[in-house]
This record gives C-alpha cells, structure tokens and sequence, in this order.
C-alpha cells in the first residue's frame, strides 16, 4: 500500500475534515453519538474513494467491493441516525462527559472525531486492498465474499431490529433482551458486524496486500472485544440494568453465538 501514499493523505485529510464538519454539528447539538455515524458514512466513502483511485485490475470487483461497502455503510448509518433521534444520546458517552466535567469535553471530542478520521482511513485499507486482486472478472471467491457479507448484514439486521422491538415495549424498561440472536449471544450485532470484515477476505485473495483484508478482521474483532465496542457497552448495561445483567452475562456467550449456558 505505500506506493499509494499520496491517495491516502488525500484521503486522510478529506476524512479530517468531514469530522471537523460533524464535530461542529455536535459542538451546536451536544448529540457526541453522531460520530459514530460520521464514522460509518465516512468510511464507506473513504474506502469507495480509494478503490476508485487505485483501480488498476477488475472493474467488476471494484464496482461490488463499492457497492457492498456502500451498502454497508448507509444501512450502518440510518441504523444510528434512527437511534439518535429515539434516544437523544448514547449512554457511553453521556458518561464519558460526566468522567471529563465541564471545560474538557470539547477539547476532547475534537480529538475524538479526528482519531474516527484516522480510523475511517484504516478501515478503508481492507476494502482497497481486496480491489488489487489480480483474478480478472468475478469468480466463486467474490461470490463466497458477498454470501459472508449478505449472512453478516442479514445477521446484524435482525438483531438490531430484535432489540428495538424489545426496547419498545414499556414493559421491558429496565430489562435485559434475551430474545432472537440475544439469546445466544450478549452482543450479536458485534458479532455480525466483525464477520461483515471478513467478506473482504476471500475477495481479495490474490492481492500483493491480501494481508490487509485478514488484519481488518482481526483489528476488528480486537477493537470490539477490547476498545471501543463490548467493555463500554457492558459497563453501561451494569449501571443501567445492575444484577439482571449480571445474571445474562453468567448465562449467555459474550460473542460468539452459543447455546446459553445454565
């Protein structure tokens, strides 16, 4: 990939800028959860950006590469734009204002939103990467490529859809979902989520930079097993929802779909 350096300053710098613009928006609103949107929209468009650029090898493996990570980033997108407009603000990071108190909040949501700009760009490279394979037209291993992204974004759908149907009964306030996909699992839509990253493994079989598909999986799965995806979760669901919780989490897989545990 470093012979493509000035394509990914380019698009380094782009993204920077889409998330001052986004940044602005949540100085005037005080909504932080619209960066994850941000971050969603701004790496499908990174990443169409860059295959766009680099397309040397097949056109029909850069049209469906942009057209799975396009899809995936506005179905992402909404999904949060929906949820925003419900519930005004993500607890994580109404805590995460609490913790830094009043004069540093801003200061520190700047930086946050210019590292989501520097993630977006990262995130992107798997995408690219897949597009500089060098097998011609469309084979079985774009079509097992797009059967892995179509059971992750079906997969992610229904357990995002699961859990709003939940939420949205009264009855349930206070409540842990264990219905559908929850059952099986604490956080399925991670789970589907992860497995979205690995469509772009056999894809880009073939690449001189095939390694970067397989280490956006895994940086990934280490980032919403570890960083920014299950432990504010579930350090959120502990405060809200305390020894019920407590009980889901001794009975039921924290990632990987399994049978619940009794």
């Amino acid at each position: 990939m470093s012979r493509y350096g000035s394509e990914l300053l380019i698009a380094w710098g782009a993204a920077a800028l889409v998330m001052f613009v986004f940044w602005l928006v949540q100085l005037r609103t005080r909504i932080a959860g619209i960066v994850d949107v941000a971050w969603a929209l701004g790496t499908a468009v990174v990443a169409i950006g860059l295959v766009a650029a680099m397309l040397q090898e097949s056109l029909q493996r850069a049209v469906l590469l942009s057209v799975l990570i396009g899809a995936w980033g506005l179905r992402l997108a909404l999904h949060l734009a929906r949820r925003l407009r419900m519930e005004k603000e993500d607890g994580r990071y109404l805590a995460m204002k609490r913790a830094l108190g009043g004069n540093r909040v801003q200061p520190v949501m700047f930086l946050f939103f210019q590292i989501q700009a520097f993630w977006a760009v990262l995130f992107a490279l798997p995408v690219a990467a897949a597009s500089l394979a060098p097998r011609g037209g469309l084979d079985r291993l774009d079509a097992a490529g797009a059967a892995v992204w179509l059971t992750a974004i079906g997969g992610e759908w229904l357990a995002d859809r699961q859990l709003a149907a939940f939420r949205s009964d009264p009855l349930n306030r206070g409540r842990v979902c264990r219905e559908g996909l929850w059952r099986y699992s604490r956080h399925p839509n991670y789970f589907f989520e992860w497995t979205h990253w690995l469509a772009y493994v056999p894809i880009g079989f073939g690449s001189p930079c095939w390694w970067v598909t397989i280490a956006g999986a895994a940086l990934m799965y280490l980032f919403l097993n570890l960083v920014t995806g299950i432990p504010f979760t579930e350090k959120q669901a502990l405060r809200s929802r305390g020894d019920e919780y407590r009980g889901y989490q001794r009975r039921t897989s924290r990632f990987f779909p399994m049978p619940p545990r009794s």
